[in-house]
């Protein structure tokens, strides 16, 4: 594995994400919804580095089953618990590779009337879209590698590593 950015790059892009987002929510209680099982520690650190009070929640929306690539199906194994209605949601993801999870995410949440739906993905991989989707708030964008550490997994392994690495070799 190749170190791709180190955890003292990671710390200091999502103290720089979180102060843009508390500047964006300031005055206003937003919901953070976590899409398990990649984006907790991602999510855990970002919500700690906010200056705006926050509610958390979170989502199981899949897509990978146990491969490297998409299946291309959606699949909500755990739904929110909390009644968006009204609320300022800010969805919370590991990657955004193909666009699909995430642009049929927003559709179903859209359906129960949030005050505001963004969405803040720590990785972006651009090169990879099958949909139009554009994150509100991106921690950086990678080549179209398989990646794996801050939670992050391949056959859920690797989410320990506190770097984000490129897995090479995978079959």
């Amino acid at each position: 594995m190749e170190i791709l950015f180190p955890r003292e790059v990671i710390d200091r892009r999502v103290r720089e994400l979180a102060d843009l987002i508390s500047r964006d929510y300031r005055g206003k209680e937003p919901l953070v919804v976590g899409i398990l099982k990649g984006a907790f520690v991602f999510m855990a650190d970002l919500v700690r580095a906010l200056d705006v009070p926050c509610a958390i929640d979170f989502i199981r929306v899949a897509s990978y089953g146990g491969g490297s690539v998409s299946s291309g199906r959606i699949r909500i194994g755990k739904d929110i618990e909390t009644p968006i209605a009204g609320r300022d949601v800010l969805i919370v993801e590991d990657i955004v590779d193909t666009g699909l999870t995430l642009s049929h995410l927003v559709k179903i949440l859209r359906k129960r009337e949030p005050a505001s739906i963004r969405v803040c993905a720590f990785l972006d991989k651009r090169e990879r879209r099958r949909v139009p989707f554009q994150a509100d708030y991106v921690g950086f964008s990678v080549p179209d590698h398989f990646v794996v550490g801050y939670g992050l997994d391949y056959d859920e392994k690797f989410r320990f590593l506190p770097d984000v690495c490129l897995l090479r070799n995978i079959v």
